[in-house]
């Protein structure tokens, strides 16, 4: 009864093509499509930090999981957005003890254009919180402004329409999103991390100085300002370890694949 549909995000956590919305960003302006998602996906500023799919997942995977159905016929293959959940609604209607919502979503495209619309589906009572005001979720949308979940999408497309997103946001630039698609897997421990009381967009801008290891096991420091949601400071704290992406010919900037 619960064959829940996933998505494979990022909002590029941690996730990995680009890494999501959802996450770190170096302020070059890593902040989709992390994509973010992160991802792999998943980044903003000066150095970015990405979420790769796996983290974009975990951020508000649990949302996807809980859903599931069939995308009509005139919504196969219509372009990806990330909406973030507003309010919802009963419709009255029920099935097999499963209501039908009204999900009123902000909706964010890859083109950079943003939109409310209303995707109306079937949620299991014990999954309400699936689609609770601000948790962020794929749809399909066609031009006329109408949506439908994206249960039907693979991680590679949902991906990166999370990456693209978060470009046309000016969250990320062409070169972060260059370096989660194309970088070195790696690992960092964050040897000191610095806040400068400013706040950008919602997040608060960071100085971290990282220790990345290599594929190969030699080392190189790196100093990024960084512009990071409320929800992944904990994880930049002195001493944390994270997993990283760069250009082996460019080791100026590295984007971090964490939980946003």
């Amino acid at each position: 009864m619960r064959t829940f549909a996933k998505i494979a995000l990022i909002v590029g956590l941690t996730a990995t093509g680009y890494y999501v919305y959802t996450g770190l960003t170096g302020t070059d302006e890593f902040a989709w499509l992390n994509g973010w998602l992160i991802a792999p996906v998943l980044l903003l500023t000066v150095v970015p930090i990405l979420f790769s799919l796996s983290a974009f997942r975990r951020s508000f995977g649990e949302s996807m999981a809980a859903l599931r159905g069939d995308v009509p016929a005139e919504f196969a293959g219509a372009p990806i957005g990330m909406g973030t959940v507003v309010s919802t609604a009963r419709t009255g209607l029920s099935i097999n003890d499963q209501p039908q919502l009204d999900i009123v979503l902000d909706v964010d495209t890859p083109e950079g254009r943003g939109f409310r619309a209303v995707a109306r589906h079937l949620v299991d009572l014990t999954e309400l919180g699936a689609v609770q005001p601000g948790a962020v979720l794929p749809v399909r949308y066609l031009p006329d402004g109408r949506v439908v979940l994206a249960v039907d999408a693979p991680a590679y497309e949902l991906q990166a329409a999370l990456d693209r997103i978060q470009l046309a946001k000016g969250h990320i630039t062409p070169k972060q999103l260059h370096i989660a698609e194309n970088g070195l897997d790696a690992q960092a421990v964050v040897l000191a991390m610095n806040p400068t009381g400013e706040v950008r967009a919602g997040r608060a801008v960071i100085v971290l100085t990282l220790r990345v290891t290599r594929p190969d096991g030699t080392r190189f420091d790196v100093t990024q300002e960084k512009t990071v949601p409320p929800g992944a400071l904990g994880q930049v704290q002195p001493g944390a370890v994270v997993r990283a992406k760069y250009l082996p010919y460019d080791e100026s900037e590295v984007t971090l694949l964490v939980n946003p």
